[in-house]
């Protein structure tokens, strides 16, 4: 290049840059799929109740986040991308449903070191984990359990439904509430029914045995 003295070495700067950003964001992308493993199966871990376990991983994927935002702190645009703060997403996920599911408080968005509107989305996700976990209640025959993370699911979305600001605030918040809201109905629905069916077989249980003490009694008098 000779026409213009300075052009060169402009665009060798911004290839530099280019290239510590594109390896920054390849560590990243790293990170994030490394960050949602670990979420991932630290809610397996809970819904089957080992929570020692859930926690450690849990611990595992705090430590992955840390170490994400170091490495995105000279890059504050590859932080607020989708990608990393989906991985976040999924940690505030795991983290709820962990805390809830063992009745401890929620973990604070700022102890997690995440933005409100990523804790939120966190938040309206663990809704779905705390239906499979009623379901799994329900099939043990723990009705009170379930109703008791049914109110934490509607606890939820009760001050989900009120952060009525732009998705330019909320990053989609509406869209995650109304999929909460359906999940919500459907686990309402299936606790009425466990529950009516729980009446039902205590009625029978009991008229059977009404009858088996008549028969008896009857087989005694016959007797005498």
């Amino acid at each position: 290049m000779t026409g213009i003295p300075n052009l060169e070495a402009i665009s060798e700067r911004i290839r530099a840059a280019f290239e510590v950003k594109n390896t920054a964001r390849d560590q990243a992308l790293a990170r994030s799929r490394e960050l949602i493993r670990y979420c991932a199966m630290s809610i397996r871990a809970v819904h089957r109740q080992e929570f020692d376990l859930a926690g450690q991983l849990l611990e595992q994927a705090r430590q992955v986040a840390d170490a994400m935002r170091a490495d995105l702190a000279e890059h504050p645009d590859l932080y607020y991308a989708g990608y990393t703060q989906d991985a976040l997403k999924e940690f505030v996920e795991a983290s709820a449903t962990f805390a809830l599911v063992q009745d401890q408080p929620l973990p604070e968005p700022e102890a997690m070191r995440v933005e409100y509107s990523t804790y939120l989305a966190g938040l309206a996700e663990a809704v779905g984990e705390l239906r499979r976990h009623v379901v799994d209640r329900i099939r043990a025959g723990e009705l009170a359990r379930g109703d008791r993370l049914m109110e934490m699911m509607d606890d939820i979305y009760d001050v989900l439904v009120t952060m009525d600001y732009p998705d330019a605030i909320t990053a989609g918040l509406r869209r995650l509430t109304d999929v909460a809201r359906g999940i919500i109905e459907r686990t309402r629905g299936d606790l009425m029914i466990a529950a009516r069916q729980e009446k039902l077989e205590a009625a029978l249980a009991a008229f059977e045995g009404h009858i088996h003490a008549m028969n008896r009694q009857e087989g005694v008098a016959g007797e005498g």
